[in-house]
């Protein structure tokens, strides 16, 4: 596996944007009945700074879970390189068994994605890329997989780091 190029956001001063991808009710049978509770699955992000984060939460109550997910996601939020108008170099992530394909994009273009892959590049500030989701159609397994190809991202810099030579040698 790659290395992870994310770097790690405070989420102070940050114009943060939450989007609930998935609540999913949940119960379990005990001695004395079922006991209800909730689980969400959350993402928030600045489109302006390139910021994104996901986040679960689990209560008894739907706007508590909601609430523990968005908390959740704040404390993961990560930068993502992004250039003027989509994303650098095609990318494939993989989590258990989905995989998800992000491929630049020209401008006004828009954002070709479906369910949980939408939401993350929404909240990512990413205004055109064509995306391919591949495999399991789980909501967890698909954001995992969509971080995955997001850290695979590279900036100019850091791939004209890599290989030796001058930013502007680059193509």
């Amino acid at each position: 596996m790659p290395p992870q190029s994310f770097k790690k956001q405070e989420s102070n001063g940050l114009n943060l944007k939450e989007q609930v991808i998935s609540i999913n009710r949940v119960t379990k049978v005990v001695k004395g009945g079922k006991n209800l509770s909730f689980a969400a699955l959350v993402v928030v992000g600045d489109p302006n700074q390139k910021v994104v984060g996901f986040g679960t939460g689990k209560a008894r109550e739907v706007p508590a879970a909601i609430k523990k997910g968005i908390e959740s996601a704040k404390r993961g939020l990560k930068k993502v390189h992004v250039q003027n108008h989509t994303i650098l170099h095609t990318v494939l992530g993989r989590f258990g068994a989905g995989q998800v394909l992000l491929k630049p994009a020209p401008a006004g273009t828009g954002v070709i994605a479906g369910g949980p892959v939408r939401a993350v590049m929404q909240a990512a500030g990413v205004p055109n890329v064509l995306t391919k989701s591949i495999g399991s159609r789980n909501p967890h397994n698909m954001i995992r997989a969509t971080f995955a190809a997001l850290a695979q991202l590279r900036g100019r810099q850091e791939v004209a780091d890599l290989r030796g030579i001058a930013k502007e040698k680059l193509g």
